[in-house]
């Protein structure tokens, strides 16, 4: 889990952090006997995504990232809690695994609390409940800000980020084998060791026929090569999967939207029905048998 555990906190601590500064004297020391001081390094994880949410963390002092990764390996930082946030409060409360990782910036100091332990702060004092939900309520709001104005990654730019020297070589290799001077080369190339090697010029003749040398040559160029092909291939194959998990997010947000929109059209539909049977109402039933035609088709009335 990279933290290790320490002795009960002092009510002293306790009364430094915002979620129990309403307590009293007695209630904090009773908290304080239940509680559990602990100590991360630096680059350590406390929990990540997809543990067991057993407990609920305070920062005592120093520095946690709350933080997800997106398909692509982004990570998404919702908060840095600093000396007096908590955190972890979402799978304590539902019991599902935890929906996100937490990180030691710099050495930290937490406090540890288990369900039993929250439980009995609830009960004491009520109010810390509301302190808990404004703050998971701010953080839902701070992911769908997040995952709402996040730009969409660009596939190029995240596989030019993770290029290697040998995916260079390899890229240019595969791009000069695919064009037309690659066979020009190999073809003049071809044409003027046969002639020398022929006797056909005055230059002495260094591999004579059947041309050993250049086949073993040219047998190493085809595996060398078919090698690079291969991991450029590979290379082309991670983008298409990046960019199939960009299209998959963009078509994800996009029926989001478009929900977003049915749902306040709705909502508009509901209210101009409203006003419109409160107006029809507001004429009374003389104004609208006027608005019944010779035919006796009933009219609706002018708004």
């Amino acid at each position: 889990m990279g933290y290790g555990r320490g002795m009960p906190a002092e009510a002293s601590l306790l009364s430094e952090v915002q979620l129990f500064e309403r307590l009293n004297e007695e209630e904090r020391a009773l908290l304080a006997a239940q509680v559990e001081e602990e100590r991360v390094a630096a680059g350590a994880h406390i929990f990540k995504k997809g543990d067991p949410g057993d407990a609920i963390f305070i920062v005592a002092d120093g520095e946690v990232e709350i933080f997800v990764e997106d398909s692509i390996g982004q990570r998404i930082v919702f908060e840095t809690a600093k000396r007096g946030d908590f955190f972890g409060e979402l799978s304590l409360l539902d019991g599902d695994p935890r929906s996100a990782s937490a990180l030691a910036l710099k050495e930290t100091k937490l406090l540890r609390l288990d369900r039993d332990d929250l439980t009995l702060l609830f009960t004491k004092h009520p109010s810390a409940a509301l302190d808990v939900l404004a703050v998971i309520s701010r953080r839902l709001r701070e992911a769908d800000k997040l995952l709402g104005t996040r730009p969409a990654a660009n596939a190029n730019q995240v596989m030019e980020e993770r290029l290697t020297l040998v995916d260079r070589i390899a890229d240019t290799a595969a791009e000069f084998s695919g064009r037309f001077s690659f066979l020009v080369v190999h073809f003049l190339w071809f044409i003027v060791w046969i002639v020398i090697n022929m006797g056909l010029t005055p230059l002495e003749a260094f591999d004579p026929f059947p041309f050993g040398l250049l086949t073993m040559i040219v047998s190493l160029e085809a595996i060398f090569l078919s090698c690079m092909v291969l991991i450029s291939q590979n290379r082309q194959a991670s983008k298409e999967k990046i960019r199939a998990d960009v299209e998959y997010d963009a078509n994800i947000r996009a029926g989001l939207e478009v929900t977003q929109l049915h749902v306040k059209l709705d909502a508009l539909y509901e209210q101009m029905i409203k006003r419109m049977s409160a107006l029809e109402r507001g004429l009374g039933p003389g104004a609208a048998a006027a608005r019944t035609d010779t035919s006796g088709v009933r009219q609706p009335p002018i708004l």
